[in-house]
């Protein structure tokens, strides 16, 4: 496995329970930013036996990449649904849910 591939799956696995991140956040904190499509191309070829919260990645929107009603779609609501993670209209609210929330209302406050 390539160490940018490397890079990329520990970036996903460190998403902590009950949050969310980008194809393009991911990318930047695997230390590849601009390469929010090569996050998605490497979510579809996981070796086997490794295991990622690939559910907990989105859109820059905050929307599902997977088509609505879609088995995937479906699962995927269904398991950040089970993480307290609010879904409403395939989109979750990066500003409450994504994995800097919490850094911006330490340093910003709630608005």
């Amino acid at each position: 496995m390539q160490d940018s591939h490397a890079r990329v799956y520990a970036a996903i696995a460190a998403i902590p329970p009950g949050r969310v991140a980008s194809y393009g956040a991911i990318a930047a904190r695997a230390g590849l930013p601009g390469r929010a499509r090569l996050v998605g191309k490497l979510l579809g070829e996981v070796p086997d036996g490794v295991e990622l919260p690939w559910f907990r990645v989105l859109r820059s929107s905050g929307e599902i990449a997977l088509p609505k009603g879609s088995r995937g779609f479906r699962e995927q609501v269904r398991r950040l649904h089970a993480e307290g993670v609010e879904v409403k209209n395939g989109r979750v609210a990066l500003s409450a849910f994504g994995l800097d929330a919490n850094l911006d209302r330490a340093l910003w406050g709630m608005p």
